[in-house]
C-alpha cells in the first residue's frame, strides 16, 4: 500500500469490515494481494449481527489451519434443532451426521469472530484494515471505477484500486453509489433482538418456540438467552405504543421461566430492532467493481445463514481473482462475471427456501393462524431422525459450499 498526502494506492479496496469483508480481504492477503479494508466504526463491538458459525464454515477454518484457535475462544455448541409448536416439542435437523470435520454449529459473538479474522490477516504484510473509515463515494475514469472516496477522522482521502469490492451489507452505500438496482423479494416480519438473564437452573429449551400468533427464538449464550421476537413487518410502532410491557406479558406467556427477569427489559432501548430484507440483485459487477455477501443478497435471518453464505462469497471471489490481482492486473468483466454465476445459484436456492418458510409459515403465523400442534412435515422429522439430516445439511453446509484455493504466499516465512 503506497501512500502520498491523501492518496493511497491498493490492489483491491474493500468497503465494509464484516465478515465477509474481512473474510476476502485476508484470503487475498495470504496470497500476496495488497488490500484495503474499510470499517466505518472504530472497532467491532456490535450487538445482535449474525452470530452462528455453521460447519460450511468451519470447515474453511479447518482448511486454513485456524480451526483449532478459532474454538479456544469461548463458545457454544447446537448439535440438534427442535422447536416447541403449541406446546409440543419436536426435533427438526440434525448436524452429528453432516460430512464436516465440525458436526455443530458454533455461537459466537460476531465481533469475537471478526477480531479473530483480522488477527490473522495482519499477520501478511498485504493485508490493511483501516478503521473508522467509511467509504462516501466511488472514483470513476475511463468508463471503469478505479477507487474509492473514503471518509477518516482525519478527513477525506482517495484510494485508488484495481478492483474495489462492496461488501458493506444489507444497506450497502457502495451499490448505491454504482447505481445497481435492487429486486426486493419481500418480507412479512421484523425482529425484536433482546439479551435475558440466564440462571443456572433453567432448563435446555428448544430453539423456538411457535404458538399462534407468537414466534420466538432463545440462543442459549452462556450466562444470558439472546432471544428474537418475530412481528409483523411495520409493527414496531404499534407494539411500543401498547408499552414494554405488553412485550414482557407475551415473552412470559410463551416462556414462564422467565418472569422473574423479564423486568430487567424496562426500556426500549433495551430492544434492538432488525428491519427484515430479502433482496438481491440482478447484477453484481460493473468494469472494477464487484458486490458481494448481503450487499449483493440480503437474507432473511431464518436459519442463520446469511453470514455463512457472505462468506461463501468472500471464499469463491478470493479463489477466482487472486490470481491476476496478484500479477498485477485488473479483473475482467469475465472475471467478475465468474463469481457472480458461481454464486448466484445458492444465492437463489437460499432465498426460495427462506421465502417458502416466510410465506407458508411465518406470514399467516404472524397473522393470527391458529397453532395446534407442529405440522406433518415437522412431525415426520420428528418421527423419522434421518430425514433431519435433510435441512441440517441445507442449514449446515448449503447448497455450493466453497473450499478454499487460494495459495500461502507466506507459508515458507511463516
Amino acid at each position: 500500500m503506497n501512500e502520498r498526502a491523501s492518496t493511497i494506492s491498493t490492489s483491491v479496496c474493500i468497503v465494509g469490515g464484516g465478515p465477509c469483508g474481512v473474510m476476502l480481504g485476508v484470503l487475498l492477503a495470504r496470497a500476496g494481494v495488497d488490500v484495503t479494508v474499510l470499517e466505518k466504526y472504530a472497532d467491532f463491538f456490535r450487538d445482535f449481527r449474525g452470530d452462528t458459525v455453521h460447519p460450511s464454515t468451519l470447515e474453511l477454518l479447518y482448511e486454513l489451519e485456524w480451526l483449532d484457535d478459532f474454538l479456544a475462544i469461548p463458545h457454544n455448541e447446537i448439535r440438534n434443532i427442535g422447536a416447541n409448536i403449541g406446546g409440543q416439542t419436536v426435533q427438526v435437523a440434525d448436524t452429528t451426521h453432516l460430512p464436516t470435520h465440525c458436526k455443530f454449529v458454533a455461537l459466537m459473538p460476531q465481533w469475537d469472530f471478526l477480531n479473530f479474522l483480522a488477527e490473522k490477516g495482519r499477520k501478511y504484510p498485504t493485508f490493511h484494515l483501516m478503521m473508522q473509515t467509511e467509504g462516501v463515494g466511488l472514483i470513476e475514469r475511463d468508463d471503469r471505477i478505479a477507487g474509492v472516496r473514503a471518509k477518516t477522522i482525519n478527513g477525506e482521502i482517495e484510494i485508488a484500486a484495481k478492483l474495489v469490492v462492496g461488501a458493506d451489507g444489507r444497506h450497502s452505500t457502495i451499490r448505491d453509489f454504482a447505481g445497481f438496482k435492487v429486486e426486493d423479494l419481500g418480507a412479512p416480519m421484523d425482529v425484536l433482538w433482546m439479551r435475558i438473564p440466564k440462571h443456572d437452573g433453567d432448563p435446555v429449551r428448544q430453539l423456538g418456540n411457535i404458538e399462534t400468533g407468537r414466534l420466538l427464538v432463545m440462543l442459549d449464550r452462556g450466562d444470558y438467552w439472546q432471544c428474537a421476537y418475530l412481528i409483523r413487518k411495520g409493527g414496531f410502532e404499534e407494539l411500543k405504543a401498547q408499552g414494554i410491557e405488553a412485550l414482557r406479558r407475551s415473552l412470559v406467556e410463551m416462556v414462564p421461566e422467565l418472569a422473574d427477569r423479564v423486568a430487567l427489559l424496562d426500556d426500549w432501548s433495551k430492544v434492538s430492532m432488525l428491519q427484515v430484507r430479502v433482496d438481491r440483485l440482478d447484477r453484481w459487477h460493473r468494469p472494477g467493481l464487484l458486490c458481494i455477501g448481503d450487499s449483493a443478497h440480503a437474507m432473511s435471518p431464518i436459519g442463520g445463514i446469511g453470514i455463512n453464505l457472505a462468506i461463501q462469497d468472500a471464499v469463491a471471489a478470493a479463489n477466482i481473482l487472486w490470481a491476476p490481482l496478484r500479477n498485477g492486473e485488473t479483473p475482467t468483466e469475465t472475471d467478475l462475471q465468474h463469481v457472480q454465476d458461481r454464486r448466484m445459484f445458492p444465492t437463489k436456492v437460499t432465498q426460495a427456501f427462506q421465502l417458502f418458510i416466510q410465506d407458508r409459515a411465518i406470514d399467516p403465523l404472524l397473522h393470527g393462524a391458529k397453532v395446534e400442534g407442529p405440522p406433518l412435515v415437522m412431525r415426520l422429522l420428528d418421527e423419522f431422525p434421518r430425514l433431519r439430516r435433510l435441512p441440517a445439511r441445507l442449514i449446515g453446509i448449503g447448497v455450493r459450499p466453497e473450499h478454499v484455493h487460494t495459495p500461502d504466499a507466506y507459508a515458507s516465512i511463516s
